[in-house]
């Protein structure tokens, strides 16, 4: 007498995605009319797996066809590959530089001519999309999305503290309103190699950009870099809003030398 035939057992880490040709499979199984629980059976494949397929690949109009479902697995998959060709230390400036108030278009600019590297703004902009998915707030610094502006008030200055300066709780309405042209947010970015460093000058109400290389996060390079921002483009500038980084320190001789206000942020805890 044989033993009975034991009952073929699944789990979560058995889950491999489908090929073209089960997909082809699975697309004439349902239209016969065979429930999720009959395809997976008919198939050899757990339940779970074929509810994942309809979830992720089916079609808007609410049918599930091979070919599309193919292209739409195949798609993801170049952009998870695309994703991950890039470092920890790529995606801490390129995030950095959208929680700046960058738009993906001008990080993509930026990267590549102070940092050495490229990414697309598509990557950046699925990125984003992926992060919102998730619960996070990075969408938020697009411009196209309407926002509350972030404040720092009643933190604890520890990033060298420098008596006199004047705070970002202290700035007018108006700076906090966008409602006028002039005022700035100064911050730096450095590389991971601490060789590739800049000077980020952005206007508040514009979203125009202003970037400098410097050799080294110092006071004098910092100041040397805004004086010649200032200098060059001719924009109008009647504030700035510096990071609460010592590099801003030096922040009197500009005031000294321009008719300008300077703040500073609190920094994050």
């Amino acid at each position: 007498m044989q033993p009975a035939p034991t009952k073929k057992r699944y789990t979560s880490m058995s889950y491999q995605q489908l090929s073209q040709q089960e997909r082809y499979t699975m697309t004439a199984l349902l239209k016969t009319g065979l429930s999720r629980s009959a395809v997976a059976r008919a198939m050899g494949r757990h339940k779970s797996t074929i509810s994942r397929e309809l979830r992720r690949n089916l079609r808007p109009v609410g049918h599930y066809a091979a070919s599309v479902a193919h292209s739409y697995a195949t798609a993801r998959r170049r952009r998870t590959r695309r994703g991950s060709n890039f470092t920890k230390e790529q995606w801490r400036i390129v995030l950095q530089l959208i929680r700046l108030d960058f738009s993906p278009e001008q990080v993509a600019d930026t990267i590549k001519t102070f940092f050495g590297f490229s990414m697309s703004h598509e990557t950046m902009y699925q990125y984003l999309l992926y992060d919102k998915k998730k619960g996070g707030s990075l969408y938020k610094h697009l411009r196209i999305v309407p926002k509350r502006r972030r404040k720092r008030y009643n933190s604890y200055d520890s990033r060298g503290r420098l008596a006199g300066k004047r705070m970002i709780q202290d700035r007018p309405g108006e700076i906090d309103s966008r409602s006028t042209v002039g005022h700035w947010e100064g911050d730096t970015v450095i590389g991971g190699d601490r060789h590739h460093c800049i000077v980020t000058l952005v206007e508040r109400k514009t979203g125009f950009v202003i970037i400098k290389k410097i050799r080294a996060r110092t006071v004098e390079e910092v100041n040397k870099a805004c004086i010649a921002a200032i200098n060059e483009h001719g924009m109008k500038f009647i504030s700035i809003t510096f990071d609460n980084g010592t590099e801003f320190h030096g922040y009197k001789q500009l005031e000294e030398r321009f008719p300008i206000t300077c703040y500073f942020a609190n920094p994050y805890h």
